[in-house]
C-alpha cells in the first residue's frame, strides 16, 4: 500500500456521475449550449479583441488574486497593454499577471500545433511558467515535483512527498482514460466535468512546492480550450473561484473531508460557470445590438443625400455612445465631428435636425433630462415571444379588511 492510500484515501481517481443530480446535468447542458453560442457569435474585430483582452485580464487577475495579488482589474488590463509601471517593491505583482498571460498564449500555440495531451512534463512546464522570474517563497524549485511535505493555508496537507511523482503520473493517465470519454454530442459537457475534476484533484495532490493553484487553473483552461470552449469563456471558472473565494476554499475542504465526493464541488463550479456565461452573453448581445442599430441607421440615410442628412446621421451615431440622456445644448460637444458640423450653424439648425430625427425618422427620443438614441427600435426585429408579465403587487391590508 502506498502512503497516500492511508493518508489521502479521497484521492481515488474516480467520479461517479450516476449520482449527479438532474439540476447539475441541466446546468451542464446550459453551459455547453452557451459555449456554442459564444463561439458562433460574430463580432466586429475591435470588439472581439476587446472581449478577448478583457477576459484575459480577468482570468489572469483572478488566477493570481486567489494567491494574494492585489492589483485591480483596470491595473491588470493596463499591465497587459504595457501601460502599468510599478515600483520595484510591487513589480512581482505585475510579473504574476505577465506569467499567466504568457502561459495562456503558449497554451493556445500548443493547441494550434496539435499538442493536446497533459503529461507530467507538461504540468512541470506549466509550473515553471507561472513562477518564472518570481522570487522564491520557500525551498521550491519551479517545475520540480516536491520531495518534502507542504501545508496549504495551515489547513490542508498535500499528498505525501514520496508519492508525488507517482500521483502526477497516475493523474495524467486518468485524465486521458476512459472515465472522460464523452458520448457523441456530449463533448463539451464532459470537457467541463473533466476540467473541474482535474482542478480539484491537482489541488489535493499539490505536487509542487509553490504555484499549485495557478497550475491547476492553467490545466483547467487547457482542457476547456482543447475541447472547443471559446477563449473568453475558458477564463470564467478562475473568475468565479476568485469572486467566491471563501466558498471556493470551503468546497475544496468539504470535498476531501467527504471522502472524495466531487459532486458538490462540481455543482458549485458549474453554477458559477453558467452565471459567468450568462453575463458574457449579455456583453455579446449588447455588441450585436449595437452593430444592428448602426446598420439600421445607415440604411435609413442611404437614400437621403446632402450635408444635412450626413450631419443628422452622425448625430444619431454619436448620441448612441451615451448611455444617459444628453441635453440638446450639449450635443455639439459629443464628438469632434459634431463640434465641427455645428460650429458655424445656429441653434435652430440643431433643433430642426432633432425634430427630423424624432418625428421624421424615429431615431431619437426626448426625455426630461435630454435626448437619447432610440436604439430599442431594433428590438422590434427580434422574433416574437410572449412578453414577461409583471407580478401583481402584494395586497396591503388596511384597518377593516377581512
Amino acid at each position: 500500500m502506498r502512503t497516500f492510500e492511508r493518508t489521502h484515501p479521497w484521492i481515488s481517481f474516480s467520479v461517479d456521475l450516476r449520482k449527479a443530480s438532474p439540476q447539475l446535468w441541466i446546468l451542464l447542458g446550459e453551459a455547453a449550449s452557451k459555449c456554442e453560442h459564444i463561439a458562433g457569435a460574430p463580432l466586429r474585430p475591435s470588439v472581439a479583441e476587446s472581449l478577448h483582452r478583457l477576459y484575459l485580464a480577468k482570468g489572469a487577475l483572478a488566477t493570481t488574486a486567489i494567491e494574494g495579488n492585489t492589483l485591480t482589474e483596470k491595473e491588470a488590463i493596463d499591465r497587459l497593454e504595457g501601460k502599468l509601471k510599478l515600483p520595484r517593491s510591487k513589480e512581482y505583482l505585475g510579473q504574476e499577471i505577465d506569467n499567466i498571460a504568457a502561459a495562456v498564449t503558449r497554451i493556445n500555440e500548443l493547441l494550434v500545433e496539435g499538442e493536446l495531451n497533459l503529461t507530467p512534463d507538461r504540468l512541470c512546464e506549466f509550473n515553471r511558467w507561472v513562477l518564472e522570474k518570481l522570487p522564491p517563497e520557500g525551498k521550491e524549485v519551479p517545475g520540480q515535483v516536491r520531495d518534502y511535505s507542504v501545508l496549504v493555508g495551515n489547513v490542508y496537507r498535500g499528498a505525501p512527498p514520496e508519492d508525488s511523482t507517482y500521483l502526477l503520473e497516475r493523474y495524467c493517465e486518468w485524465l486521458s482514460g476512459e472515465d472522460f470519454k464523452a458520448p457523441a454530442g456530449m463533448e463539451t459537457v464532459y470537457a467541463i466535468i473533466k476540467a473541474i475534476v482535474a482542478h480539484l484533484y491537482f489541488a489535493w495532490i499539490h505536487p509542487f512546492g509553490n504555484g499549485n493553484g495557478r497550475t491547476a487553473r492553467l490545466i483547467e483552461f487547457q482542457i476547456l480550450l482543447a475541447d472547443g470552449v471559446p477563449t473568453p469563456a475558458a477564463h470564467l471558472l478562475s473568475n468565479h473561484y476568485n469572486h467566491t473565494r471563501s466558498e471556493y476554499y470551503r468546497q475544496l475542504d468539504q470535498a476531501s473531508k467527504s471522502g472524495g465526493d466531487v459532486l458538490p464541488f462540481l455543482q458549485y463550479a458549474v453554477q458559477g460557470f453558467v452565471d459567468g456565461l450568462r453575463e458574457q452573453l449579455q456583453v455579446i448581445r449588447e455588441q450585436q445590438w449595437d452593430v444592428a442599430w448602426r446598420s439600421y441607421v445607415h440604411t435609413k440615410f442611404r437614400d437621403l443625400p446632402g450635408p444635412a442628412a450626413t450631419r443628422q446621421r452622425d448625430l444619431v451615431l454619436d448620441l448612441s455612445q451615451s448611455p444617459e440622456p444628453v441635453p440638446a445644448s450639449k450635443i455639439p460637444e459629443l464628438s469632434p465631428r459634431l463640434a465641427k458640423a455645428y460650429a458655424t450653424r445656429s441653434s435652430k439648425t440643431l433643433q430642426r435636425d432633432l425634430i427630423e430625427l424624432e418625428y421624421g425618422l424615429d431615431l431619437i427620443k426626448r426625455t426630461p433630462k435630454g435626448v437619447l438614441a432610440n436604439r430599442e427600435i431594433i428590438l422590434a426585429f427580434l422574433p416574437w415571444r410572449k412578453p414577461e408579465t409583471v407580478p401583481p403587487a402584494p395586497h396591503t391590508h388596511h384597518a377593516g379588511d377581512r
